[in-house]
This record gives C-alpha cells, sequence and structure tokens, in this order.
C-alpha cells in the first residue's frame, strides 16, 4: 500500500528501536576506514575518511496521481542524532554490481517501489558527491515517470529490508523540502528543486 505523506505528521511505519549500541567495526561489507596522510601546499596532513559504494538514486514521478513516489526507512546513523533514524529519501541503491547504471536504477525501482519501468525511461539528472568532509563516494541522479500499469508489486524492499513507499504530491513538495521536523537527504531536495525547474 503507498501511504500519503503529509509533512510533519509520523507515518504508518513501525519503528519500534531496542538495545541499539555501538560496536567495532569488524570485517565490513559495504565500507572500509582509512587514515589519509598527505601534504597539502608542503603542509603535512591527516583526515579520517570511509571508502563506499558510489550509488544511483531516482525521482520517481507517477502520471496519474501527480505525485512523487518516495521511501521511508530506519538509518542507524541518523538514529544517533535524533533517536529516531527515519528518513524520507529518493528510491536508491550502491553500485556493487556488475550491471550498466540504468540497469540498477531499474532494479532498485521494482525492489523499493513496486513498479517496473523500462529501462529506455530512466533519464539522467547529474551527478554529483556525497559526505564529502569523509566519504565523498559518488551518487548519479536519474528521473522517471511511471504509472499503475507498471506496478507489479507493493515494493517494500527485499530480504530484511523494511522499506514504506509513501507518496507526496507535487502541491507540497516545496513546503515539505522547507520542513526540518523530517529527515530527508540533499540528494531529495536537489531532486525537487530540478522538477519545479524543469516542469512547472
Amino acid at each position: 500500500m503507498i501511504h500519503h505523506l503529509i509533512f510533519g505528521v509520523i507515518l504508518t511505519m513501525k519503528n519500534n528501536i531496542t538495545n541499539f549500541r555501538l560496536t567495532p567495526l569488524i570485517n565490513p561489507k559495504f565500507i572500509s576506514t582509512a587514515f589519509a596522510k598527505y601534504e597539502q601546499n608542503g603542509i603535512k596532513k591527516d583526515w579520517e575518511i570511509v571508502q563506499a559504494h558510489d550509488s544511483v538514486a531516482i525521482l520517481i514521478y507517477h502520471r496519474d496521481k501527480e505525485c512523487f513516489i518516495l521511501v521511508k526507512q530506519f538509518r542507524p546513523a541518523v538514529y544517533l542524532n535524533n533517536n529516531d533514524g527515519l528518513t524520507v529519501e529518493l528510491c536508491a541503491g550502491i553500485v556493487d554490481k556488475e550491471l550498466s547504471l540504468e540497469q540498477i536504477a531499474k532494479e532498485e525501482i521494482e525492489e523499493e517501489c513496486g513498479y517496473n519501468v523500462p529501462i529506455e525511461s530512466i533519464d539522467k539528472i547529474s551527478a554529483f558527491y556525497t559526505s564529502v568532509g569523509f566519504a565523498g563516494s559518488k551518487q548519479m541522479l536519474y528521473y522517471v515517470e511511471v504509472d499503475e500499469s507498471m506496478r507489479v508489486s507493493e515494493g517494500g524492499g527485499v530480504d530484511t529490508e523494511l522499506i514504506e513507499v509513501v507518496s507526496l504530491c507535487t502541491q507540497k513538495a516545496e513546503a515539505f523540502m522547507y520542513d526540518e521536523s523530517v529527515a530527508k537527504t540533499p540528494g531529495l531536495m536537489f531532486a525537487f528543486m530540478w522538477w519545479f525547474k524543469k516542469y512547472r
């Protein structure tokens, strides 16, 4: 089920977090940490960095409903800052397969949001670097339009992922961007601004 997102109002996802704790990172699957040493203009410097996968993110616009299809999920790193951890984001996924970026985007759209889209309908918006202070991984941003004829499932992710599919009507999207009560990503805000400039 797609739940309509009213900014500033808690959505339907159950978020009962217990026994949250931090432990040393052993045999990481998705990231590695490093201590960078270098010289800049003859001055010796160092910095702690995280090496992480690049990623794709997709702004999904539902033509029939005139809304954006977004995802809501729990992010442990955000939980450390706000004791809630639920974020509203674009559909996205890491680049960890030997596939084209568009194919990875297509798979994420189906797994997370339940739409099977033609790969040729996925258009690139731009690319940028995220978390530049400590990670600097690259994210490729795409745009796709869907309708109900493309729906093949309720979405929600795979395996143990717990992803809520939500919709946000375009009339409320601009106000939502500036609603600080809802944790969201810079990529989502940039994608909305791109859409408003192009289509409004």
